[in-house]
Parts: C-alpha cells; structure tokens; sequence
C-alpha cells in the first residue's frame, strides 16, 4: 500500500556529485525509517544508509563521500553523492525500513564512467 518512488540517477564522471531523490507515501512520514540500499552487476543487494527522525547512519563504503536526508514536509528522501568512483556503479534502491512491512522502490540506475 505504501509506493516508494525513486529518481535522479544517471550517468556521471568520476569525481562527480550526484543526489537522488525517493518519495514515500503514506503518514506520519517523519516516524518512518528510511534506507538506501545498492546493487552492482553481479553482487548483493547491499546496505548503504539509514535515516529515522533523529539520526542517520552510513556503510563505511560511503561514510565522508554520501550523506542521507529527509524533507517530512514532502515526504522525500535524499541521498547526496560525491566524489563518486566507477565501483559507485550500481542500481540504488530506496526502502521503507519501518514501520512493518517494508516497501522497496524499483530502483536508479547510476553509472559512473567517462
């Protein structure tokens, strides 16, 4: 019943910054959990981010270069991405973590290369 919808990927250079965007219906938006998640050709599903109403947490694959936000007014979350490398290539998922259940976007598409 919740949609998360996803947007803002593309292709980039090395070194580049990028930010995506997800929204999620449904309320009260600002007690959801919020997550970004990626997955390269050939790998897992993997856990990037979270963020709930009063702190975020990061992967150290990304810690310094990523940062999550949310915007409760519009229901959105972001990811800013920066100084971004040819392994960032990946499709990136954004994910309802709670409440029950959880609800994946169908995911960005994100290349980095020149």
């Amino acid at each position: 019943q919740v949609h998360i919808v996803e947007s803002g990927g593309g292709l980039v250079q090395p070194g580049g910054s990028l930010t995506l965007s997800c929204t999620a219906s449904g309320s009260p938006f600002i007690d959801y959990t919020m997550g970004w998640y990626r997955e390269a050709p050939g790998e897992g599903r993997v856990w990037l981010a979270t963020i709930t109403r009063r702190s975020s947490m990061y992967a150290s694959s990304v810690q310094g270069r990523f940062t999550v936000s949310r915007d409760n007014a519009k229901n959105m979350v972001f990811l800013q991405m920066s100084d971004l490398k040819p392994e960032d290539t990946a499709v990136y998922y954004c994910k309802k973590i709670l409440p029950y259940p959880a609800t994946w976007g169908r995911g960005t598409q994100v290349t980095v290369s020149s």
